[in-house]
C-alpha cells in the first residue's frame, strides 16, 4: 500500500493498519498482532479550571499508554483545539514504534487537551495544567509514564507538570517529566533537538544523493520551536532559507532571509514573521490569534497557584 492510499483513513485507522501489516509481514499471530494495536489504558480526564475573569469554565484531556512492555511509558502532552481521543492513541502508538526502534527501554505514551493555548492566558494555561496533572498524577512516574513537550506545549509547561506531581508525592522528581528548563534539571539541547533532527534527516537524505546542504535553497513552513531551530542550523551548514511562514503570513527572499535580524523581531515582540521587516511578505493572514504571551522567567516556573 502507498502512502497516498493511507490518505482516506483517519490518524487511528492509519497507525492500526501499518502495524497490522507490518505483523502479518513478519508472521504473526493475529492474537499477537491485536496485543500490539490495543493501547494498555485510554486515561480521559475533565479538567474543570477558573478563567482569569472569574467564570468557570471546562476542558477534556486524555493520556494513553499503549505500550509499556519494553519500560515505562514515552511521550509528549499536545495542547491542541483539534486533538481528540483518537489522535491521541494514533500518536502513542507512533511513540511505542519510535522506541522499539531505536532500542530505547521504554514504551509509547501520549497525552492531550482540547484547546487553542493561543486564546488562553498564561496563568490560565498554568490551572489547567496542574489540574491535568493532578488528575493523571497516578498514572505518571519516572518507572511508569515520562512526559514531554509537543504541540502547544513547551520548557514552562514541563516545569508546571514536574512541579504539580513533585507536590502530590512530596519531593522533587525531576525524572517525571523530560524537555524542562536546564534549571529544573533539563537536558542541555533539548530545546533544539526536534529542529536538529530535521536538519540531521535532510543531510542525510542529500549525502545519499551525493550532496550537501550547502547552497540549498529551503523554505520552512512554521517558525516555532522546531522550524526556528531547523532554520538556523541549516544555515550554519551553507543552505539559504529564502522562504518563511507562520500563522501570520509568508516572507521570502531569493538571496536568503536574515535570521538573526527575524529572531531579533521576535525578541522584541514581533508575533509574526510577516511583521519582521524582513524579506518581501507575499501573504498575510487576515486574522491573527492572540499568542502565547512571552514565557515565564524560569525563577517563576514553581510560583504557587
Amino acid at each position: 500500500m502507498t502512502m497516498a492510499s493511507y490518505q482516506t483513513y483517519s490518524a487511528l485507522e492509519a497507525a492500526e493498519l501499518r502495524v497490522r501489516e507490518a505483523g502479518e509481514w513478519l508472521k504473526l499471530e493475529d492474537g499477537l498482532i491485536e496485543t500490539i494495536v490495543r493501547p494498555r489504558r485510554i486515561i480521559e480526564v475533565a479538567i474543570p479550571f477558573r478563567r482569569d475573569d472569574g467564570t468557570r469554565d471546562q476542558l477534556i484531556g486524555w493520556r494513553v499508554h499503549h505500550n509499556t512492555t519494553r519500560g515505562p511509558a514515552k511521550g509528549g502532552i499536545r495542547y491542541h483545539h483539534e486533538v481528540n481521543r483518537d489522535e491521541v492513541v494514533a500518536l502513542a502508538i507512533g511513540m511505542s514504534l519510535k522506541t522499539a526502534i531505536a532500542n530505547l527501554p521504554l514504551g509509547g505514551a501520549k497525552g492531550g487537551i482540547c484547546f487553542d493555548p493561543k486564546k488562553y492566558s498564561q496563568s490560565e494555561i498554568e490551572r489547567i495544567t496542574r489540574r491535568y496533572v493532578s488528575e493523571i498524577s497516578s498514572f505518571l512516574g519516572p518507572d511508569k509514564d515520562v512526559p514531554a513537550p509537543d504541540v502547544g506545549t513547551n520548557a514552562q509547561v514541563m516545569a508546571w507538570v514536574m512541579d504539580q506531581y513533585s507536590t502530590g508525592v512530596g519531593h522533587a522528581t525531576p525524572g517525571v517529566v523530560t524537555g524542562k528548563p536546564i534549571e529544573l534539571g533539563g537536558s542541555l539541547g533539548r530545546e533544539s533537538a526536534t529542529g536538529r533532527g530535521v536538519v540531521e534527516a535532510a543531510a542525510l537524505m542529500l549525502a545519499k544523493q551525493g550532496t550537501t546542504l550547502q547552497g540549498k535553497r529551503i523554505a520552512i513552513q512554521g517558525y516555532g520551536q522546531v522550524g526556528s531551530w531547523a532554520a538556523r542550523l541549516a544555515a550554519a551548514r551553507g543552505a539559504l532559507i529564502v522562504g518563511l511562514s507562520d500563522v501570520g503570513g509568508t516572507i521570502h527572499d531569493a538571496n536568503g532571509l536574515d535570521l538573526t535580524k527575524i529572531d531579533q523581531a521576535f525578541r522584541d515582540g514581533t508575533r509574526s514573521v510577516a511583521d519582521c521587516g524582513v524579506g518581501e511578505v507575499v501573504a498575510r493572514a487576515k486574522r491573527i490569534c492572540r499568542s502565547l504571551r512571552p514565557p515565564l522567567r524560569h525563577r517563576d516556573a514553581l510560583r504557587p497557584r
